[in-house]
């Protein structure tokens, strides 16, 4: 397929109407029509970048916001599960970067307003599992300006207009508070294209007149008033235990190598038991999340990496790698690798089916408005700001 170059006023032209479309939807340049010259020259054709979602997460964790925390903890892999499935621009998966920030909490320090960034953007999903059940509550003051502020100056949201760009801060005290207003904050915000939507802990009108609403819609952002103490309803199905089983499986396809290898294969195991301990129903979601193209480790599991890279396994020492694979030739690990890589594509298709079939079960016997509050409210957002961005589901 051939490219063209042109003229300088010519190509000044096409230049500025690509710097002024955004978002995800792929540019067709072969198609463009340039009258003002009639000059072409092959060139190479110029790559679509990929998108990324960020989302930071701005919890209020002062007294009373348990059922908050068990909510995140819990509907993190709804979110996920429902990014699985999002496409863009040239049908494209989007990757997905999450951090963490909590605020509102006694035990953090007053110098810096009772905050503190718990996790930088991260695809890590143990990791981001790790850090939201490190979470606990406690009494203290609740600075919404301030926070906001604070995770548009620490973490790096890139430049890219294709990026989607969202900030999700749930609490339950004024909107006001603190010496830093959430006006400047918007404002910040939107020099940055981060849409704030915000999430307030109790009565719908309640959190309007405490400008709740008025926070979230100066960066068009959306406004949700959940019951953060409501139970989640879990609906048991008949596909629950061979999910689990089959998630037991598919660790087993893992073949740690690197400094922090071993350290993640025990990490992986032990957030699968947090969710487990939260609710079975949660460790089934989880389960969905680690079978999805969201659930990447390339970082120490040596499936993912050869997948991302062929040549990864020249560059590591052989002594560098799992037990299992000590004295073995190159040869032999890419051949295992190859093996456990089949493995994992087989388990991973049956879990896609099996969920299939349990979404629909739910479906049939879940009552209206039994999802979790927090899951509802999120997703909700997110789907209509990933809609101006030109984001499609499957």
């Amino acid at each position: 397929m051939k490219k063209y170059v042109v003229k300088p006023l010519a190509l000044a032209l096409l230049s500025l109407t690509l710097t002024q479309a955004y978002g995800c939807k792929e540019i067709s340049r072969e198609s463009k029509t340039l009258a003002l010259s009639t000059e072409f020259k092959e060139i190479d054709p110029l790559p679509i970048r990929e998108s990324t979602v960020k989302i930071a997460l701005l919890l209020d964790t002062s007294n009373s916001m348990d059922g908050l925390i068990n909510q995140a903890k819990s509907q993190l892999w709804d979110i996920v599960n429902e990014f699985s499935h999002a496409r863009c621009g040239n049908d494209a998966r989007p990757s997905l970067q999450i951090a963490l920030y909590q605020y509102g909490n006694d035990g953090l320090a007053a110098r810096e307003g009772y905050i503190q960034q718990v996790l930088n953007f991260s695809d890590d999903l143990d990791e981001i599992s790790e850090k939201l059940f490190s979470l606990s509550t406690n009494g203290g003051e609740e600075y919404c300006g301030e926070v906001i502020h604070t995770s548009l100056r620490q973490l790096d949201w890139g430049k890219s207009r294709n990026d989607l760009k969202l900030i999700f801060i749930a609490g339950n005290e004024p909107f006001t508070q603190g010496k830093l207003h959430f006006e400047d904050a918007a404002e910040q915000a939107k020099e940055k294209d981060v849409v704030v939507n915000t999430i307030f802990c109790g009565n719908f009108q309640q959190g309007i007149r405490t400008q709740w609403k008025a926070g979230a819609e100066l960066t068009g952002g959306e406004y949700m008033a959940i019951d953060h103490n409501r139970e989640i309803v879990h609906i048991v199905t008949p596909y629950d235990d061979m999910i689990m089983r089959l998630n037991s499986q598919l660790n087993d396809t893992y073949v740690a190598y690197g400094a922090y290898g071993n350290q993640k294969i025990v990490a992986q195991e032990v957030q699968d038991n947090n969710a487990v301990a939260l609710h079975e129903g949660v460790a089934i979601k989880r389960a969905v999340s680690k079978s999805s193209n969201m659930y990447k480790n390339s970082k120490w599991d040596l499936v993912d990496a050869m997948e991302e890279d062929e040549e990864v396994l020249e560059e590591i020492a052989l002594n560098d790698v799992s037990p299992e694979l000590k004295g073995k030739s190159r040869e032999e690990i890419k051949k295992y690798v190859t093996e456990k890589k089949r493995e994992r594509t087989k388990i991973q298709k049956e879990i896609h089916e099996l969920n299939a079939k349990r979404e629909v079960y739910i479906a049939q016997h879940q009552k209206e408005g039994a999802k979790g509050e927090l899951e509802n409210a999120m997703i909700q957002a997110i789907k209509n700001q990933a809609a101006q961005k030109n984001y499609k589901w499957d």
